[in-house]
């Protein structure tokens, strides 16, 4: 997903989505737009519109319901939740709290690899929000630097887009496995069952890029990364140039055999434990030059104001379905602490 930072609404883009006034673009990707907006107690959302391409499938729209709702049950430390959606509309939607962040994978693309100290306290964060997803017996399945925000105030994990409760039925899109070839598991890749020590595999190359600032498992396109994961049993990744403690947990995490994988929870524990400092503190956390990205963001971000509707260009979409979510459910599905 690019453009975090907030961006002009287009000639062509609704100016109101159910009930929720749309201020800035936010983001586009593969399945959506993405829109900055406010709940009715002044929250800031992340509003996503699924393109129309995908709105017209009766099976996607049966999946992204089903989601959808396994999103929903899951809230946790520094884990971007869901607070509305609708399946059902013309072109359905999802809404989430919004972070003013950059994406890791952008972040290490502009600045580089992360020091030491900073991804061993990302990887407690991430891996503290995956065990709350898998507590709430949901499979992330797509976890990965793109869906981790560097914030002023700690990572955050997101995107549900392609979660599913633990234990569903696999479903896949033109045939292919739902998820990102190169930040798949062994047994994803293979086509075998999925659990959450596919979510803690993921977390491991993560951690591996965001210290070195390339794949453990080489370059090449998506497919050929997959077909070198699929195989790591014979050959496994490369983790030069990763120091010590955080060397240790990543080749844990991509362990071929699922089952000698540590869990998220004992991932953010060892974390936790080999950090210099506490991983619930993030002054200055980040890199300068990372640092100067998020505020950057943060200062658009505050420049928008949020209690007016944004300028209307063109009738906006019709409403349908109200704004559900309350200031009282907001605070307690964002929590910041663990």
């Amino acid at each position: 997903m690019r453009g975090v930072v907030p961006e002009p609404l287009r000639r062509d883009d609704p100016r109101e989505i159910a009930g929720y006034p749309l201020y800035a673009r936010i983001g586009e990707g593969g399945m959506g737009t993405v829109y900055l907006s406010r709940s009715r107690g002044g929250q800031p959302v992340a509003l996503k519109l699924v393109r129309q391409e995908y709105a017209d499938s009766p099976a996607f729209r049966e999946r992204f319901a089903r989601e959808v709702a396994a999103g929903r049950r899951v809230s946790g430390y520094h884990l971007v939740p869901i607070v509305d959606h609708d399946a059902d509309a013309g072109r359905p939607w999802l809404a989430t709290h919004y972070v003013p962040g950059i994406p890791l994978d952008q972040a290490l693309e502009t600045h580089g690899p992360l020091p030491v100290p900073t991804v061993l306290q990302l990887l407690a964060c991430a891996a503290y929000a995956l065990d709350a997803v898998h507590t709430a017996g949901v499979i992330h399945r797509d976890v990965k630097p793109g869906n981790l925000l560097l914030a002023a105030d700690g990572p955050w994990l997101l995107d549900f887009g392609i979660a599913r409760a633990a234990g569903a039925a696999t479903l896949t899109t033109a045939g292919r496995l739902i998820g990102t070839p190169r930040h798949m598991s062994p047994e994803h890749a293979l086509g075998r069952r999925v659990t959450s020590a596919s979510d803690v595999f993921a977390l491991g190359l993560i951690a591996a890029v965001a210290a070195t600032g390339h794949h453990p498992y080489g370059r090449g396109n998506p497919l050929a990364i997959a077909t070198r994961i699929a195989a790591t049993d014979v050959a496994p990744p490369a983790l030069d140039g990763i120091d010590r403690p955080l060397v240790d947990v990543v080749r844990r995490c991509l362990t071929a055999d699922p089952d000698s994988r540590p869990s998220a929870a004992a991932v953010a524990e060892h974390c936790a434990g080999s950090a210099r400092r506490d991983v619930r503190d993030f002054t200055a956390w980040l890199p300068g030059p990372v640092a100067t990205s998020v505020t950057l963001i943060e200062t658009a971000f505050r420049t928008l104001s949020l209690t007016e509707a944004p300028t209307t260009r063109r009738a906006p979409l019709p409403p349908t379905a109200p704004i559900t979510v309350r200031d009282e459910e907001w605070r307690r599905r964002v929590r910041r602490d663990p």
